[in-house]
């Protein structure tokens, strides 16, 4: 049986996955309270690794039991890299070491204060960001843990303040822990102030049918309104007329208005709110600029699910009309890419080229030989307006030299996916 224990109680935490974007927001909230942090992780590189190294958090490579040496108060697992099967978790059962999941560590930071969340599928990084930035700006110094990179608007993903009162992060629907404990990780938060972004199906891995997912939600709901909270679903037509944000999108601006809708009902006057979301320019992997070179323009966001692309396309189209739209797609899970595959196959029409690389597997699950991203080409192309402009091209690696050749100046060369697909334009760079 684990041992459980309140993280704020701890003087030394570790945290098995620590370059996970949530893990990392949680290191950084726990570091402001003064907590010694170590932390354990995959060698491979994380969009978390810059973050971490400039606040002086190093970590161990692998999962063993050395990394618990010397032995923390508390471990903190996370959902990837075998959850509560994880060799650390184990080891910590052993010893005697107290075990809790990213889940329960996040409910546990918000305690005792007024919790801000956000839920549902696409958005819910932009809409935190962009509150903590409007509460930053009010100066009413919030405490956040959001899932993402960095922020360059707050300088951070993760911080607890403890004079401010207000406590901002993502609802997370997933498994706390896939496999052993499929509970929706938001089942362990009680927010005063919820906002949901949309609700449309996603992990099917965990929730076989829209009904299931959508059942989730109805229960978290009502945890927000036994709470004594406010609720906010698609708040429009709030922000002044003119106003122009610093990202692109429709969805970007209903994430605003969401953002202005909390901002308001807290009681922050509408033009503070409105000078906040003048200091928001993006986070990572968020529609994020990576270069430019040779006349192109590279980007890179996180959207990988149908609905998050078809708006990421429709947005960088709206932003760059005149400019041809070369979109590179990781599909991410065997299970996302089977479950929504027709969806997939019409979301791409606002790019002039298409190319897709292999399906980024999660450890969680098995490959799959139903489903591939050459499969996924064949369907796009039913739908596309031209068929010769979509292509798979295997590998990260090997996909670079069929880029290089087709991108030209003028371009967006845009990727998408959950992946590791973001490394490709390094690759590019270092070679045009």
């Amino acid at each position: 049986m684990l041992i459980s224990m309140n993280i704020k109680n701890a003087k030394h935490v570790h945290f098995t996955g620590i370059k996970g974007v949530g893990m990392t927001s949680l290191a950084l909230c726990c570091q402001d309270l003064g907590i010694k942090i170590t932390g354990s992780d995959v060698e491979e590189e994380f969009v978390t690794d810059e973050t971490l190294k400039n606040r002086g958090l190093p970590w161990k490579i692998g999962f063993k039991k050395e990394n618990l040496n010397p032995k923390p108060d508390l471990l903190v697992f996370t959902g990837a890299h075998g959850g509560l099967n994880n060799p650390e978790v184990l080891v910590a059962k052993e010893l005697g070491i107290p075990v809790i999941s990213h889940a329960e560590a996040l409910g546990q930071l918000a305690e005792g204060k007024k919790t801000i969340a956000v839920c549902g599928v696409g958005g819910k990084t932009t809409t935190c960001a962009m509150i903590a930035t409007i509460l930053e700006y009010a100066g009413l110094n919030p405490s956040y843990a959001i899932g993402v990179g960095n922020i360059p608007s707050t300088g951070t993903p993760g911080k607890y303040s403890k004079e401010g009162g207000y406590f901002i992060c993502e609802a997370d629907e997933y498994a706390i822990s896939p496999g052993v404990d499929n509970r929706p990780k938001f089942s362990l938060l009680s927010p005063e102030y919820l906002v949901i972004t949309n609700i449309k199906h996603d992990h099917p891995d965990i929730y076989k049918t829209s009904e299931e997912f959508e059942q989730v939600f109805s229960e978290f709901i009502k945890r927000v309104k036994s709470y004594g909270g406010k609720v906010v679903t698609k708040s429009k037509d709030l922000l002044p007329k003119g106003f122009k944000l610093n990202v692109p999108g429709t969805f970007n601006i209903e994430n605003a208005n969401n953002a202005y809708a909390v901002c308001k009902l807290i009681g922050i006057p509408g033009r503070e709110i409105i000078n906040g979301l003048k200091k928001y320019t993006g986070c990572k992997r968020r529609f994020e600029k990576i270069a430019e070179k040779n006349g192109i323009l590279f980007y890179d966001d996180y959207a990988h699910h149908p609905i998050q692309i078809r708006e990421t396309l429709k947005a960088t189209k709206g932003w760059f009309p005149d400019k041809r739209i070369v979109a590179l797609f990781q599909p991410h899970t065997y299970s996302r890419t089977k479950a929504l595959f027709s969806e997939f196959a019409k979301s791409f029409n606002d790019a002039d080229f298409v190319g897709t690389v292999n399906i980024f597997a999660s450890a969680r699950e098995n490959i799959d030989s139903d489903v591939s991203s050459d499969k996924l080409i064949e369907e796009i192309k039913k739908h596309y307006p031209k068929p010769d402009n979509v292509k798979y091209l295997g590998g990260l690696q090997e996909s670079v030299g069929f880029l290089i050749k087709t991108l030209k100046p003028g371009d967006i060369f845009i990727t998408l996916g959950a992946g590791d697909v973001y490394k490709i334009h390094k690759l590019i760079l270092e070679r045009i």
